[in-house]
């Protein structure tokens, strides 16, 4: 090659310009402050677990540890995100353990808190504490008291070994994480965990069960809701029976000992058994008619962009929290069983 073709080549190396790529960073919108920092704890907590070597056995340590970060002078996403936040995570390689038991991918479970914001649903407790659903519908957060949170300490000293010595298969709450946020100076604590409910199956009736006569009816003010909490009173009231067979009928009991003996030993008392009841013939009807709503919505969409009026909604700002393509509104259609997710539920079978 002669020097001039060198010059030449070297003259349009200069002339070309890089452009610099940002990495994208993740936003974490949300319409409260301790949810846009639940969404960035977690994360950051699962990104930070991803590099840490998973042990062979859990030590008594662990059941002690937690990761702690503080954040001030936050001033990226200040529109979203407080400017000087703290996150605590309790026992993270307990509970990293945990998920993996109940086979559920760290990927995954920062992908359903993270995406979009979880929304917050009605309380079915007299305690007073909060419930969160993550978008897609798979887990559930309750606030906790400071209180709470040391016996959750406790608890989890016995629980981790009843999982592991079942397998994962228990009706027990599956305890996923538990965090603490301080958000202006104020300390909350969340749990999360899995939802016992489908994400795509609607639950038509629902029971609170404790095996016990004594004040366990719904109040009027309760029943007057969409989807009451009924109690054992209104269960037999009703003449409810459910069949599902010998078969899951064993199968059910022999858990439901199992989780009961557990309880007796550690001498607690106050639980119950939560039942979700799906009318598939209704569930059938009311996927029909939310696919004759969709198709309409769809026909006057396409109406819309035709005159040109599409493009001017394109800037407003009412936007929703779920993403169009998110799992929750995809597996609405389905109106079966699916035993990965829905590993709660038990179909009934003809008598």
């Amino acid at each position: 090659m002669s020097g001039a073709q060198v010059q030449t080549g070297l003259s349009k190396l200069k002339k070309k310009h890089f452009r610099v790529k940002h990495q994208k960073v993740k936003l974490f919108r949300a319409n409260e402050p301790i949810l846009s920092v639940f969404m960035w704890g977690v994360n950051h907590t699962i990104n930070e677990l991803s590099h840490v070597t998973i042990p062979v056995m859990l030590l008594p340590d662990d059941f002690r540890a937690f990761s702690k970060l503080k954040v001030d002078n936050h001033l990226f996403n200040k529109e979203n995100m407080p400017s000087h936040f703290k996150v605590k995570e309790y026992c993270p390689l307990v509970f990293r353990n945990l998920r993996e038991r109940f086979s559920i991918d760290d990927q995954e479970y920062k992908e359903s808190m993270t995406r979009s914001q979880p929304n917050s649903i009605d309380s079915p407790g007299k305690s007073g504490a909060r419930f969160y659903q993550s978008y897609d519908r798979l887990f559930i957060l309750k606030t906790l008291t400071s209180e709470e949170v040391e016996r959750m300490h406790s608890f989890l000293k016995h629980y981790h070994p009843y999982i592991v010595e079942r397998h994962g298969k228990t009706l027990l709450p599956q305890y996923l994480g538990m965090y603490r946020l301080t958000v202006d100076g104020v300390e909350h604590y969340l749990v999360a965990m899995r939802n016992v409910f489908s994400n795509h199956l609607t639950v038509h009736r629902k029971f609170d069960l404790k095996g016990s006569t004594v004040d366990r009816e719904a109040s009027e003010k309760e029943k007057e809701k969409d989807l009451p909490t009924l109690k054992d009173n209104d269960f037999v009231k009703e003449g409810l029976k459910i069949h599902i067979g010998d078969v899951a009928k064993e199968k059910l009991l022999e858990t439901l000992t199992a989780d009961v003996e557990f309880l007796s030993k550690l001498h607690l008392m106050d639980y119950s058994l939560l039942l979700g009841i799906h009318d598939v013939a209704r569930g059938e009807i009311e996927t029909k008619e939310r696919l004759e709503r969709e198709d309409e919505e769809n026909d006057e969409n396409e109406e819309d962009d035709d005159s040109g009026s599409g493009l001017e909604n394109k800037g407003s700002g009412d936007s929703k929290t779920t993403p169009p393509d998110s799992p929750g509104q995809m597996l609405l259609h389905y109106t079966g069983i699916i035993p990965d997710i829905d590993i709660y539920a038990v179909p009934s079978c003809e008598v």
